[in-house]
């Protein structure tokens, strides 16, 4: 029934946030990591560097300067 499927995976989701280590995390819980504010976020990867953004600045200053 569908009470019992959500009981099941209320249940489920507790076990594997709370008390389940997982690799990725050093073998702590999810739980752990949000509460201890490490790890938090999005990683964001930049895959451009610094040269495309010196490009840029290189083009509007240019641009500025022959207006």
């Amino acid at each position: 029934s569908l009470p019992e499927l959500l009981l099941g995976l209320t249940e489920y989701f507790a076990f594997y946030n709370g008390e389940r280590p997982h690799q990725s995390l050093g073998y702590l819980t999810p739980d752990a990591v949000y509460r201890s504010g490490n790890g938090g976020g999005a990683k964001i990867v930049d895959r451009f560097g610094e040269t495309t953004l010196g490009q840029r600045q290189t083009a509007a200053i240019e641009v500025a300067s022959t207006t």
